[in-house]
């Protein structure tokens, strides 16, 4: 993990097309924003885990799903 030190108004670049910025700090808070490509998905981790999650349960109910009309054709 690369660590970096940057202050307020103070930037860093991720490639060439993505600017994080350090928007404001108070306290233990950090505003930070992000310009990025469209075509890039920029969510925080917790937003991000649920997404996560979400896909995986949708598709193992997919699955069932699959295998349900699968035993109802081999009945056919």
């Amino acid at each position: 993990m690369l660590v970096l030190t940057r202050k307020k108004g103070q930037a860093l670049m991720i490639g060439h097309d993505i600017e994080i910025s350090i928007i404001d700090i108070q306290g233990d808070q950090v505003r930070i924003g992000i310009n990025a490509p469209k075509n890039v998905a920029v969510h925080r981790k917790e937003i991000y885990e649920e997404i996560r999650k979400e896909n995986i349960s949708a598709v193992a109910g997919k699955d069932t799903n699959i295998q349900i009309l699968n035993e109802k054709f081999k009945k056919v």
